[in-house]
């Protein structure tokens, strides 16, 4: 299973982005069912990286050996965390799939 680079787009508020990967099942099996983790960094004013908030979604499953599916969400962390003038990047992405 690959996932590719996460997609961003932002939305109205600061604190959440709409979050999209492709997926491509790249093994002899279908993947049924799986989590994809995302880290989501919180990025100051001056660029310093202040932290990451892991979050975790289902994979859209079912997956056909050597199909793909692509799947969108929108990724928040608390508005507290993002003062104005920073903003949130997700980067990081972890699957684990059965």
């Amino acid at each position: 299973m690959e996932a590719a680079s996460p997609e961003r787009e932002a939305t109205g508020r600061r604190w959440c982005e709409k979050v999209t990967l492709s997926f491509r099942n790249t093994g002899g099996t279908a993947v049924r069912s799986g989590t994809v983790t995302l880290g989501t960094h919180i990025i100051g004013a001056l660029g310093i990286d202040w932290a990451t908030i892991a979050s975790a979604r289902d994979l859209p499953a079912p997956i056909a050996p050597g199909a793909g599916a692509k799947k969108s969400w929108t990724v928040c962390v608390d508005a507290w965390r993002v003062p104005l003038g920073m903003h949130i990047e997700t980067r990081d992405v972890t699957v684990q799939w059965k």
